[in-house]
């Protein structure tokens, strides 16, 4: 019961009840103790009106007429004259006196309390003022046991109203609770255990039914969350077979290009002038292509490789890519250039700073050609004390924003219509193996400007 949320609220309830009708206790007593005494005032002028009646009154009559008053004497002050009505033997002396004509609530509060307080009889004087105006003052003495026994059964009666509200309340709240809260929350967990055994399947996705405003916020977020585990996890199974059959293709074509590449070693035999000049490059864009496949086939078991460090000329790198570069520009109106020193050395992985830049010049290449307007792509270097930047501006129409938001995610930040977004993930992920950092710098109408800082470290 206490483990539960309608257990734990039932009890709470009972609870809250009791305190409420506890501090309407106190007052309903001493309310209680005010018209008890008030009565015991009015029965005493009733029983002093048999006095006016006949002023000759048998000391049987009189202890009669005080006995169903329950009070000891009853002095009556009519025409500025007191007069003592009705008399009787006191047990004891006068206690306490109280004045019921205009008391507050305080004072009654804290006589009542004192009254419930003390089980010692005593003897006190009431006084009050006539009913119907029949006098200006009362005074009655009167004992206190038949007013205590009074009150404490009064006290009782309302305790055990109390209880008997207070668990019927609580028994309402509980089943309403049970009804309003905790089933459709079972509901909800339900959903979140069946969603949790088939998360791939979309029956399973809760749909927002609750009536009660926040539990439905609470639907509303679950769904939106249970909808985005499962187009990610369809996601990731579908990128799970693409890895699967890339990974076979890639396995087929590096045998195609191995033996491709046997035959490029025939062909630098050559005499021909054209074909000395055109079969390196053609031997190298074989060789990369046998690389990338066998690195494709490692990351699908993992990620990328680790960069092998060497130092080697960047501008006779950057040079190689520019060219392979500009022999799919085509018709194009487009120019590619670099800013290098031709003396500048970087330690870096070659192959793997050869992919980034290829990627980098190839996405400016292809934005700038799909916007049919003429352009321009620059590459640039600099050497600072502990790092060498390498820049890639080009003049193209700038990121869409869903690129820009998912910059270096695969898949989701691609550039241009049919691209998969994997390129900048690529780069991202090779120049991030070099303890290096790639940088979005600019991108608007006017063009787009990324940045590769690779440390220097030691340079050996």
């Amino acid at each position: 019961m206490l483990n539960s949320l309608s257990g734990r609220f039932l009890i709470l309830t009972t609870i809250f009840v009791m305190l409420a009708e506890v501090m309407i206790f106190v007052p309903s007593v001493a309310r209680f103790r005010e018209d008890y005494l008030i009565s015991r005032l009015e029965r005493a002028q009733i029983a002093s009106l048999a006095l006016l009646a006949d002023d000759m009154l048998t000391e049987e009559l009189e202890s009669e007429l005080l006995k169903n008053a329950g009070v000891f004497n009853v002095a009556l002050r009519r025409d500025e004259v007191s007069e003592l009505m009705l008399s009787s033997p006191m047990p004891k002396d006068i206690s306490q006196s109280f004045d019921l004509r205009g008391a507050t609530a305080m004072p009654l509060i804290r006589d009542a309390m004192m009254r419930l307080l003390d089980p010692e009889p005593r003897v006190i004087r009431v006084i009050g003022n006539p009913s119907l105006d029949a006098g200006q003052q009362i005074e009655v003495t009167m004992d206190t046991a038949g007013l205590r026994r009074a009150m404490i059964d009064y006290g009782l009666n309302i305790l055990v109203l109390s209880a008997v509200i207070s668990i019927i309340t609580a028994i309402l709240l509980f089943g309403a609770v049970r009804i309003l809260l905790v089933k459709p929350i079972k509901g909800v967990i339900g959903h979140m255990m069946s969603y949790s055994a088939a998360p791939e399947d979309a029956r399973q996705i809760i749909e927002p039914s609750a009536g009660v405003r926040e539990l439905r916020e609470a639907e509303v977020a679950l769904h939106d969350l249970q909808t985005q585990l499962t187009q990610a996890l369809k996601q990731k199974d579908r990128l799970a077979q693409l890895g699967g059959a890339v990974a076979r293709v890639s396995h087929d074509l590096r045998n195609i290009l191995t033996a491709a590449q046997l035959f490029t070693d025939r062909i630098e035999m050559s005499e021909d002038p054209t074909v000395k000049r055109m079969a390196p490059k053609l031997v190298n864009s074989i060789t990369r292509a046998v690389s990338l496949c066998e690195n494709t086939l490692a990351f699908g078991r993992a990620e990328e490789p680790a960069p092998t460090l060497t130092l080697f000329n960047l501008s006779n790198l950057a040079c190689e890519v520019i060219d392979a570069e500009r022999l799919a520009v085509g018709d194009a109106e487009l120019s590619i250039s670099e800013d290098i020193p031709t003396s500048m050395m970087v330690r870096a992985d070659p192959e793997q700073l050869y992919r980034a830049l290829g990627n980098l010049i190839r996405n400016a290449r292809q934005a700038i050609v799909a916007s049919g307007k003429p352009g321009e792509i620059g590459v640039r270097a600099t050497a600072m004390d502990e790092d060498w930047i390498i820049t890639v501006t080009d003049t193209g129409p700038g990121l869409p924003p869903k690129a820009k938001e998912h910059l270096f995610q695969a898949f989701q930040g691609g550039v241009r219509k049919g691209g998969s977004g994997l390129g900048l993930a690529i780069v991202h992920e090779l120049i991030r193996g070099h303890g290096g950092e790639l940088t979005l710098e600019r991108s608007d109408e006017t063009g787009t400007v990324f940045a590769i800082r690779l440390p220097m470290g030691k340079i050996a």
